[in-house]
């Protein structure tokens, strides 16, 4: 994309006639939807699951904090990752360590459920809610930055 200084021919136009012109980094209503969306029906999924499931109570909070965890390391890894491509300062153990804890979270809910003792379509299910809800939470942490960062703005 060419930065913000350089209008095409087309921008010139619409700003030329005094139109205002909304920030093109901006996203959109249709994607902030879509991403709270998926995010919450990746979180209900799974959850509804782990309420319905034949399981021992140790069994369901095991799984459930591993979403928690997940969650938390992923928005971490997103904050991160931004900051640095920013231009604002992140240490490399905070770095290091969201990028851990987000790869800790896959492997212990992949060992539990590959060790658990639940029908394979089961353990599909909680593998695609957990991954529907770690991609969404990212474009939702993502959108919120965004819109944080451009606001209203207008070109």
């Amino acid at each position: 994309m060419e930065p913000l200084q350089h209008t095409t021919n087309e921008n010139a136009a619409m700003l030329k006639t005094g139109e205002n012109v909304k920030n093109p980094f901006k996203p959109t209503a249709a994607f902030i939807g879509a991403s709270w969306f998926a995010l919450l029906t990746g979180m209900a999924g799974y959850n509804i699951g782990l309420w319905n499931a034949n399981m021992n109570l140790n069994e369901k909070g095991y799984y459930f904090t591993i979403l928690l965890f997940g969650l938390f390391a992923v928005i971490s890894v997103q904050k991160s990752v931004r900051d640095r491509s920013e231009g604002l300062a992140v240490t490399d153990l905070y770095y290091g360590l969201s990028w851990f804890a987000t790869i800790a979270s896959m492997v212990l809910l992949t060992i539990g459920l590959w060790n658990a003792g639940i029908a394979r379509s089961e353990k599909g299910f909680y593998a695609m809610a957990f991954c529907l809800s770690m991609f969404s939470a990212i474009a939702v942490q993502k959108n919120t930055r965004d819109a944080k960062l451009i606001g209203d703005k207008e070109l």
